[in-house]
């Protein structure tokens, strides 16, 4: 894929993996806020978290959040991770996602982790509920809750599942309740 399609914002020498939205523009860039957010995958099962609270409420996802000042990407990561779900592991960068939102002020940069083993008790906090799914096909656990995740994750979680490195964008439009609404996503694969 030529540089020219790749969305603004983004870099590097990637080759598209997909895209998608209705046929719409981009939205403005914005000034960057750096995020992180954890993923434990262990063979064709991954942890995720039901945020119960704040920007996200509702939804599973990883577990991550702000990176604070004086703080770096992985050590944000592991704070969080330790924060949301009680449990500290060795962190893999996996990819980033930019994440711009209609009538934000900052772009969410999130640098994506995964990490395949974990030490401590898995514990709900007041933030998360951790809850384990199937990312195949399996009877023993629930299949990970796409339509209870953000709209795009389902695009991207395939290559964090096969450890492909990964950068993307998506932009949500938010209406008048709150609600987000993809406007436009493009991820691609790092090649090269």
């Amino acid at each position: 894929m030529s540089k020219l399609q790749i969305p603004p914002g983004l870099d590097g020498i990637l080759e598209h993996y997909t895209s998608g939205g209705p046929d719409a523009d981009w939205l403005p860039l914005l000034p960057i806020k750096y995020y992180t957010n954890t993923y434990i995958v262990q063979g064709d099962k991954m942890l995720l978290g039901y945020k119960k609270r704040g920007f996200g409420q509702g939804k599973y996802s990883g577990f991550g959040g702000k990176v604070e000042p004086n703080e770096t990407s992985p050590q944000a990561a592991l704070r969080e991770l330790e924060e949301e779900a009680g449990i500290k592991a060795p962190l893999k960068h996996a990819g980033v996602l930019l994440f711009i939102t209609s009538g934000a002020e900052k772009a969410f940069y999130i640098d994506i982790y995964y990490a395949e083993e974990y030490e401590g008790t898995i514990s709900e906090t007041d933030e998360m509920r951790p809850e384990w799914f199937s990312l195949s096909a399996s009877k023993e656990l629930p299949p990970v809750p796409f339509d209870s995740m953000w709209d795009t994750d389902r695009y991207w979680i395939p290559l964090l599942q096969d450890k492909q490195p990964f950068v993307g964008r998506a932009d949500f439009d938010q209406d008048e309740n709150g609600v987000y609404t993809p406007r436009k996503w493009w991820y691609g694969v790092l090649s090269g």
